[in-house]
């Protein structure tokens, strides 16, 4: 990621409308094949949680330039890219553990979005939204926040750990709570992958009574961590190809 204006085959930092003067920020992405007056699909992505080390030598700083899942799924080409930050509205800045403010965090999301597709050629009709980890659990806690928010997405690609699954030390985590965000999904499609296994994944949405367009996929590696998309690996080819498949099955509006 640097600093400077926007251009094909670039990551820059950039900062929503209002948070000017403040250390919110995310990053965004111009595929190589970028041109002006074109309409390309986007991936909108969250990270993991920071201060995260294992025993395998996995790594994650929370940061948005540490995102690695847009740029392993499309190779830097066809799809603008945009890395969410989770939003600390009291620090002023972008929140490396949990979600910060989620209200601002919604908010910052939905305003982001609009300006990708106004100003840098994003396609309302198709856009992703995709995370690791806690970003994984965002995609349902914040993509599914609202009914708002919600309509934003044409698919998600949830990858090592799922909303609802278990309980975590923050609100609004639990099951009820879960399947009422759940409930917003509707018939979009969902890719879940976990290293290991996704039975647990599974066991839960059978229990949830809601019938989603779910796929699911085993990483084959051990490793906690997003970088499986950086590699040749058959997750990556199911990834890519459930992906190609959702963005051309939308229409594109002009």
């Amino acid at each position: 990621m640097q600093d400077g204006p926007p251009g094909p085959g670039l990551r820059v930092r950039q900062t929503a409308a209002g948070w000017e003067g403040t250390q919110v920020y995310h990053a965004l992405y111009l595929p190589r094949d970028w041109q002006p007056g074109r309409r390309y699909p986007v991936i909108v992505e969250y990270a993991g949680n920071g201060g995260f080390r294992n025993a395998y030598g996995d790594v994650c700083t929370g940061r948005v330039e540490d995102c690695h899942m847009g740029y392993g799924l499309t190779a830097g080409v066809g799809f603008v890219w945009v890395c969410m930050p989770f939003v600390d509205s009291a620090a002023r800045t972008n929140a490396l553990v949990w979600w910060g403010d989620v209200e601002a965090s919604v908010r910052y999301c939905k305003q982001v979005v609009h300006e990708v597709c106004a100003r840098w050629g994003g396609d309302p009709a198709r856009i992703i939204l995709c995370g690791f980890s806690r970003g994984s659990i965002a995609c349902n806690y914040i993509g599914l926040h609202d009914d708002d928010i919600a309509r934003l997405w044409r698919g998600f690609l949830c990858c090592s750990h799922y909303d609802g699954v278990r309980t975590w030390l923050y609100a609004a985590s639990d099951p009820a709570a879960a399947l009422e965000r759940l409930r917003r999904l509707g018939d979009r499609p969902q890719f879940i992958c976990q290293e290991g296994s996704t039975a647990a994944t599974e066991a839960y949405l059978r229990g949830t009574g809601v019938a989603g367009a779910f796929t699911f996929c085993t990483i084959p590696f051990r490793n906690h961590s997003d970088e499986w998309t950086l590699r040749d690996c058959s997750a990556r080819r199911a990834a890519r190809q459930w992906l190609t498949a959702i963005v051309n099955a939308a229409p594109s509006i002009p």
